[in-house]
Order: C-alpha cells, then sequence, then structure tokens
C-alpha cells in the first residue's frame, strides 16, 4: 500500500502540467512598467542624441559589443532609423520566451513605413531592466 502511495505521490509530482509551474519570466505589473519606461528613456536620448544616456540603457552584453556610447548611437543611426526618429510610437503586448521578456513596439519610421520592434529585455542583478537587444520586423498592419 505504502508503495503505491509513493508511486502515486511520484507520478503527481512530475505530470504536473509545466503551466502550473511558475515561468523563470513571470513579470509584475512593476515589471512591466519599468521595461516600457526602459525603452520609453532609451528613445527619447535618442531624439536628444545623447549616446552616453542612450547607452546607458543598454545590457552589459550590449555595451561590451559596441565598446562606447558613440559607436552603439552610430550603429542606431544607420541600422534603426526607424527607432532613432520615429515619426509615432506604439507599445503592443509583452511577451515572454526562453530568452527572456520581448516587448512590441510598433513604429512609424521618418519615411512613414511601418515597423515592429522586438526589444529583448534583460533584468540585471540590481533588478533594473536594461535593453538587450531590437530586432526589427515588417509590422503587421499600419494602424498606430
Amino acid at each position: 500500500m505504502i508503495k503505491r502511495l509513493l508511486l502515486a505521490f511520484f507520478i503527481a509530482i512530475f505530470t504536473i502540467p509545466a503551466f502550473a509551474r511558475p515561468h523563470p519570466w513571470d513579470l509584475t505589473q512593476a515589471d512591466k512598467t519599468a521595461i516600457r519606461q526602459v525603452i520609453r528613456a532609451q528613445l527619447a536620448a535618442f531624439r536628444k542624441d545623447d549616446a552616453d544616456l542612450a547607452f546607458s540603457y543598454a545590457s552589459p552584453l550590449l555595451q561590451d559589443k559596441f565598446g562606447n556610447a558613440e559607436n552603439f548611437l552610430d550603429m542606431v543611426k544607420t541600422a534603426y532609423p526607424s527607432v532613432y526618429r520615429p515619426r509615432d510610437v506604439q507599445f503592443r503586448e509583452l511577451e515572454t520566451t526562453t530568452d527572456g521578456p520581448v516587448q512590441k513596439v510598433f513604429f512609424f519610421g521618418p519615411d512613414g513605413d511601418p515597423v515592429l520592434g522586438l526589444y529583448l529585455m534583460q533584468k540585471q542583478r540590481n533588478g533594473k531592466w536594461k535593453t538587450n537587444g531590437c530586432e526589427l520586423a515588417p509590422a503587421p498592419d499600419r494602424a498606430i
């Protein structure tokens, strides 16, 4: 009888659905708000051409990759004109992935073309959020 109870216990423990277990990226409302604030602040720094401030919102990995704030700003100007000088910005859903939270941001670029920015976010040991990359994708719609 005890063997059957133990077997039933172990089966129950190991067959709990994944959705019942906490996801490593369960985000609080404060996390969601902080993520959006970081992206907004970085966009504001781009508008002012404040390379140091914009760079401060990038993760240590990105900072190491670009080496300094000027290199980072030059890359954004060249490769991400819709992020550097958007005509309009709208925050969309925040998704969790195995790599971390991804905040979707809809941009109308300086040319008027819509793109979707996918911001991978990284929480630092001090609890602050940083951008850990942004991938641009074709916008699923033109509505802002």
